[in-house]
């Protein structure tokens, strides 16, 4: 399957969009800056959005899942089998990132890519299935090329050219050592800084965590310099189709709010195989993983909230969203000088 796609270059950010909601933003009535972020997240999305008020009312968001064959070392506080119990969980609206989806009236869906228990068609399932699982990339490589291709297309096709905004979650067992691995080989990083504990696993599985993937960065030290070998080496499914989308929305426009850690990589990873979809990517929220602060701050990314959150399925991206949303409507609604007869600044 081919993925000379990924390498097509994002649009253009709208300089004249950009520089109309600044202009607007100058006459609003407030002191200038005193909304912090939410005058520059308003400012940002319009040239994104090419309009001088920006908007957002028809929201992507997918949470995609899979397995990981590195979850058979223990590197989990869970049993694989809660995959494939989450992702019913999502398609029955049970989960934290339901509820927060519908709150946001997103149009919401689950794909999963590979569980090792199999999983039933269902409404609200996009059911497609690679593999039970990736391989235990701390042994081999955890996707082969065919599979690692079908992976970034599953993402790639669920980006829809309208949406005002794309949310990717995740779901897998294993996958925060995954992202940790590729974070690591990526920056050039100790294992021990970039290793959290994901779903709360002890000291002895947290030092595994680090073991297994020092192990997997001296087996596959070949692909370093190759961002797409790399993903295919340490990546999982769920990852890969993350990838695919976040370069997908950048090349037709859409703005793409990136969750926490697990996604934070897939964005690295995004990011080394096409730099120019840079400008696209906001980030939602900072982890409570302990690596999400250093890679925030290697890839230069301010993070709109800080909640202590480590939940993943794009629920911080979702409570982020509400912020924007209303950064917006701020933008939209309020009065300028002008039209509420107050005085401006000398």
């Amino acid at each position: 399957m081919n993925t000379d796609w990924l390498y097509q270059a994002a649009q253009t950010i709208d300089a004249q969009s950009t520089q109309a909601a600044l202009k607007r933003q100058a006459c609003l009535t407030k002191p200038p800056g005193s909304l912090g972020q939410l005058e520059s997240l308003a400012v940002r999305f319009a040239g994104m959005q090419g309009r001088a008020i920006a908007r957002m009312e028809q929201i992507t968001l997918r949470v995609f899942a899979a397995d990981h064959g590195v979850a058979a070392q223990g590197v989990s506080a869970f049993p694989q089998s809660v995959t494939a119990q989450m992702v019913e969980n999502f398609c029955q609206g049970g989960a934290a990132i339901c509820v927060l989806a519908q709150s946001l009236g997103a149009d919401f869906k689950v794909v999963n890519l590979g569980c090792v228990r199999e999983i039933n068609d269902r409404v609200g399932l996009v059911n497609t299935p690679i593999a039970p699982a990736t391989q235990d990339f701390s042994q081999t490589c955890a996707m082969s090329d065919s599979q690692l291709a079908t992976a970034l297309s599953a993402g790639r096709g669920q980006v829809v050219c309208d949406a005002d905004l794309f949310i990717g979650g995740e779901m897998g067992i294993g996958n925060t050592t995954a992202a940790s691995a590729l974070l690591a080989a990526l920056f050039e990083l100790p294992s021990e800084s970039i290793v959290g504990r994901g779903t709360g696993v002890d000291d002895a599985a947290l030092q595994k965590k680090c073991e297994l993937i020092d192990r997997a960065l001296a087996l596959h030290a070949g692909k370093c310099n190759d961002p797409l070998a790399l993903l295919g080496a340490l990546g999982g499914f769920e990852i890969a189709a993350l990838v695919g989308a976040y370069i997908r929305c950048a090349q037709i426009g859409v703005p793409v709010l990136v969750d926490g850690f697990i996604t934070t990589a897939a964005a690295a990873v995004a990011l080394n195989i096409n730099p120019s979809i840079q400008p696209w990517l906001v980030y939602s929220h900072l982890s409570n993983e302990s690596g999400h602060q250093t890679v925030l701050a290697t890839l230069d990314a301010t993070p709109i909230l800080s909640l202590d959150m480590r939940l993943g399925e794009g629920s911080g991206a979702a409570l982020a969203a509400g912020v924007i949303r209303q950064a917006l409507l701020l933008h939209a609604s309020m009065a300028t000088f002008a039209e509420a007869g107050v005085a401006g600044a000398d």
